[in-house]
């Protein structure tokens, strides 16, 4: 069992990504960083705390995350993908049950609590990480096994831009920094995970099927989510699901290939977002240290198949 302290932003890809972690057995998921992204922190915390006591894990801590980049640039919020309460056309009931909410000394006693046996998985803005190593030092994270983030484009195009993925986009400044301070990342940019498709007759079942306490959710939330899809991406059957990825990836390695470069992220101008490595066939070179693993190929039906498998999973 892996235990995983999470950065999130729900959002529909990233609730899923929520219930896949608390559905899934081999996944100790021992906190949740909820911050601004794909809607205003105070939503996503909420989202987060819905989910939660819908899993009946009110025990998980939840950590309110930043209300905006570093930069201090406002930020645009997609209710076009993911609905104006981020969950497509849901909204989470007015009683639900009271949950604490913590501030961010939460996120080094988590790490302290599970030292050098702990896994983050960043799926939202990468604000937050930053903070830590501007308000902790360098150092902040060194406790932590790893670094899983869905971010970035290589040789795509981006969702926001041309060139950027949203959550370097947004705060690029932030993006950079975590790709220079964190150790032991692997990356999952949208070459990887815009394959990542689950189709409509998946969900249907699922959401005839799932014994889990999800089951109402699945086929409204992803729904929306896939109309908004089939607007911007004409042709496409089915909707993907980028944050499940480095959350399978963790479980099974064998899901996806990566190569190691060291990455970069443009700051500033047209390009803000960008990410950037080296493929050429003779890189030049870089300290082992200092190389980034980033995701190039993965198995999609293999995906599909354990996604199933999760959602279909009673609880013991």
């Amino acid at each position: 069992m892996v235990n995983v302290l999470m950065f999130t932003d729900p959002g529909i890809d990233d609730s899923f990504a929520i219930m896949y972690a608390l559905l899934n057995p081999k996944i100790n998921l021992v906190g949740i960083v909820s911050g601004y992204g794909n809607t205003p922190k105070e939503i996503s915390v909420r989202n987060t705390v819905y989910l939660l006591n819908l899993g009946g894990r009110e025990d998980i801590p939840i950590v309110a995350g930043a209300a905006g980049p570093i930069s201090g640039e406002p930020v645009r919020f997609y209710p076009e993908i993911h609905g104006k309460e981020g969950l497509g056309p849901l909204k989470p009931p007015d009683d639900i049950k009271n949950v604490k909410v913590y501030d961010f000394n939460k996120i080094l006693e988590i790490i302290t609590q599970y030292r050098g046996n702990i896994v983050i998985v960043s799926i939202g803005r990468l604000t937050e990480l930053a903070l830590m190593f501007i308000l902790y030092g360098n150092d902040a994270l060194k406790d932590v096994s790893a670094f899983y983030i869905m971010g970035g484009a290589f040789l795509v195009p981006g969702n926001i831009t041309a060139e950027a993925e949203a959550n370097f986009y947004v705060d690029a400044i932030a993006a950079n920094s975590v790709m220079e301070k964190a150790h032991k990342v692997y990356l999952f940019p949208l070459n990887i995970t815009n394959r990542a498709i689950i189709t409509p007759e998946v969900i249907n079942f699922l959401s005839e099927n799932s014994p889990t306490p999800f089951r109402p959710l699945i086929k409204p939330a992803f729904d929306y989510y896939f109309h908004a899809y089939q607007k911007n991406v004409p042709g496409i059957k089915g909707a993907p699901l980028h944050d499940v990825v480095p959350l399978m990836s963790l479980i099974d390695p064998d899901l996806v290939k990566f190569i190691s470069r060291r990455v970069r992220v443009e700051e500033f101008g047209t390009a803000k977002g960008k990410s950037i490595a080296d493929f050429r066939p003779k890189p030049d070179p870089e300290p082992i240290d200092s190389m980034e693993h980033i995701g190039m190929e993965a198995d999609y039906q293999k995906f599909v198949v354990q996604f199933m498998e999760v959602f279909l999973r009673r609880s013991e």
